[in-house]
């Protein structure tokens, strides 16, 4: 008799969904026989990397034989120079969410408790469940971080707190203040773990550096990536800046080449590229603004965003999102994430944006 196999899954796993990427735009050609599809379902950057960025990822290639530098000293070197860190307080990662995944395999033992938003990224209770720990989701308010609940709820018992500033798949953040007010009551034997994918599309001043906490909360563990502003998503780097005690800790369990040579050496170059990101949050902040007029335009309420992305609430978002399939145009549906009603759509180019306004209000207008 065939044995069931999950019973040989380990006992967090077992509950688990996979995590649902965005349908790339071969996927959808090919299913539905769409051409000239434009995805906006991925919270890509649509201009790509910058010019030093394709310069020095193609100068790596000619050394693709070669295994990647283990450390990563040539990018710690360069994050640390840019952070004011040390680079014994680097961690890096394939991407972001490698980083996340050594977080929780380094600091939560099964049955253990951490927290996170109600509607925070999926990434965060696939990595905390997978460990066979619990995820306690607080509620939102407003959509939003309620970080009076989270500080209401702490105990000793909670382990770990993820935290996304911005939010994914929301937009929605909050301030300084509220962020030094929440730090200030967390437990030294809880780690938390603030997300900053999107801190640099954010021009707003009141918008927290979390490595300015560093110093002073050494149970504090900031994540950022490559994959967003920097057009890196398909090189897989992200990285943490935490205590170097911390960042010891997790580097045991980091494999040493986690991190490409190519995707190394475009990190370095992207780091040195300020005008190209200047450029990108400029563009960013405009065409998300004149997204969000056409989309209130049409009636649809809209939270409010400091990513390069918006949530929108279009009533019977699976309904809608398979209309869209159809005309060419992907976003995101967030029935996974308790949002039923709400799809988010990643900012693009304005061709592309324009477009999908366009192909959005007929099939608001048809339903």
């Amino acid at each position: 008799m065939a044995c069931d196999p999950l019973i040989l899954a380990v006992p967090g796993v077992r509950g688990l969904v996979p995590y649902q990427p965005g349908k790339p735009i071969e996927e959808l050609e090919r299913d539905l026989g769409v051409t000239g599809a434009i995805k906006l379902a991925s919270n890509e950057n649509p201009y790509g990397a910058g010019p030093k960025a394709r310069a020095a990822a193609s100068a790596a290639l000619a050394q693709m034989e070669r295994y990647p530098d283990g450390g990563g000293y040539a990018l710690k070197r360069a994050l640390a120079g840019r952070l004011g860190v040390s680079e014994r307080q680097i961690t890096l990662g394939n991407g972001s969410n490698d980083v996340l995944e050594l977080v929780a395999r380094t600091f939560l033992s099964p049955g253990e408790t951490a927290f996170c938003d109600q509607y925070a990224f999926a990434a965060y209770p696939i990595s905390v469940r997978g460990l066979g720990a619990q995820m306690i989701q607080v509620p939102s308010r407003d959509y939003a971080h309620d970080l009076e609940a989270m500080a209401a709820a702490l105990s000793p018992s909670v382990r770990m707190v993820f935290l996304a500033n911005p939010n994914n798949p929301t937009g929605t953040w909050f301030g300084r203040e509220a962020l030094a007010a929440f730090l200030a009551v967390v437990p030294k034997s809880t780690i938390v773990v603030l997300d900053e994918a999107y801190r640099e599309y954010v021009d707003d001043p009141a918008h927290p550096d979390g490595c300015a906490f560093l110093a002073q909360h050494p149970n504090l563990v900031v994540v950022r990536t490559f994959s967003k502003i920097h057009g890196l998503a398909g090189l897989r780097v992200g990285y943490a800046v935490s205590d170097a005690a911390l960042a010891e800790l997790m580097n045991r369990l980091r494999q040493p080449f986690n991190v490409n040579l190519v995707a190394q050496a475009a990190a370095v170059a992207a780091l040195g590229d300020d005008d190209y990101v200047e450029r990108m949050r400029a563009a960013n902040t405009a065409e998300r603004a004149a997204l969000v007029r056409a989309l209130g335009g049409m009636g649809l309420a809209v939270l409010p965003s400091a990513g390069n992305f918006v949530c929108v609430e279009v009533g019977e978002a699976a309904r809608i999102y398979e209309a869209l399939l159809r005309q060419g145009v992907i976003v995101r549906p967030l029935t996974p994430y308790g949002m039923p009603r709400h799809l988010r759509i990643t900012v693009g180019r304005p061709e592309e944006n324009t477009r999908l306004a366009r192909v959005l209000a007929e099939v608001v207008r048809a339903r």
